[in-house]
């Protein structure tokens, strides 16, 4: 790991194995060892070391911290993951290395919403709060952030929903017959055709083809790649099999979830390829460094019927509220708190 410190952590973490042993147990006066950089730095590192050649036999790499710590010190701090190296792969970490990798924690982007009430442009009476909805964390997720963004949120959407429901009055949408019998028609086609595609495998190609091509870094002949797989995934998605009844029946479940897969798996893929730049959780191999241009820009994908476009939507204006937010805390490393309202109150009359 320290040949992967990027030059904006390079003073606040160890440059040599020596200091980086002694942060455990004086983390005062000692840098913190580089594998603890933050974890989109590492899973960078791991992805490059696989790429290289350099993985553990599984694709991932060795993490060792029997090295590093006493054994009860690992079984005090580390609870959970003594316990399940130990029943899931038989790996005791007190003494052994644990073999690991980056996989899909979390997520930057997802349904366009209205800010203030959640609710969606382009599906009247849907709304969304949480990780669904997109534009909340900008190009990285801060640990944490995840539970002040549903309490926030949630209640905005909440909101939103009731005050949408009483604008209705008496004139409540209502749903043709005739569409909802073509919804049901299409949900049971899977029990319907013979010697067709098993769900499981194809979910389980999908989930390959994203891990290896649109992983967490891209380049345009992988992403290219994962396209055309993606095609041909969607092709023969549309003639699964499924066995057995409605009841309770999850392969009939993964088949009709496999419809939605797709589609969101085609919207990654094809921004991932679009955004030609690296910039937060989103690295392009070809494209390393951010560029001002994308700095300014969403990219919003819908479908034109069975297929994924693409907009280019420009980033909207902070609210000056809220920008002042922001201006505040930066003029706080310089002032105090006492000073910062006096200049409020009578900004012609101080310093």
């Amino acid at each position: 790991m320290f040949d992967y410190i990027p030059e904006v952590f390079r003073e606040k973490y160890a440059t040599t194995e020596e200091e980086g042993d002694r942060w455990y147990g004086d983390p005062e006066e000692n840098r913190r060892p580089p594998e603890l950089l933050p974890r989109d730095e590492v899973a960078r590192a791991i992805n490059s070391e696989v790429k290289a050649g350099r993985g553990s036999p599984h694709g991932g790499v060795f993490l060792d911290v029997s090295k590093r710590l006493p054994a009860e010190v690992i079984r005090k701090k580390l609870p959970s993951m003594y316990h399940q190296f130990k029943e899931l792969a038989d790996v005791d970490i007190t003494a052994e290395a644990m073999e690991v990798g980056p996989t899909c924690h979390y997520v930057m982007g997802g349904i366009e919403v209205d800010p203030d009430t959640g609710a969606t442009p382009r599906v009247r009476g849907l709304f969304s709060a949480g990780e669904a909805s997109g534009g909340m964390h900008g190009s990285n997720r801060l640990g944490g952030n995840s539970l002040s963004d549903l309490l926030v949120f949630g209640r905005r959407a909440g909101l939103g929903a009731a005050e949408y429901v009483d604008g209705l009055g008496e004139q409540r949408p209502a749903v043709a017959d005739a569409d909802i019998d073509a919804a049901a028609a299409s949900a049971l086609a899977p029990f319907r055709t013979e010697n067709g595609e098993n769900p499981y495998s194809l979910h389980m190609e999908l989930q390959q083809t994203m891990n290896d091509l649109v992983g967490i870094i891209r380049r345009s002949d992988e992403v290219s790649a994962a396209l055309d797989r993606l095609a041909d995934l969607k092709r023969r998605a549309a003639n699964v099999t499924v066995e057995g009844h409605r009841q309770f029946n999850p392969g009939w479940h993964l088949a009709l979830d496999l419809q939605n897969m797709l589609i969101v798996s085609e919207c990654i893929a094809r921004a991932a390829l679009e955004r030609e730049e690296s910039r937060g959780g989103h690295t392009r191999d070809d494209f390393p460094v951010m560029s001002h241009t994308w700095r300014m820009v969403n990219l919003i994908c819908s479908l034109d019927g069975a297929d994924v476009r693409i907009e280019h939507q420009p980033i909207p204006e902070m609210p000056i509220e809220l920008l002042g937010l922001f201006e505040l805390a930066e003029l706080g490393k310089y002032f105090t708190t006492e000073e910062l309202v006096e200049w409020a109150e009578h900004p012609e009359g101080t310093g």
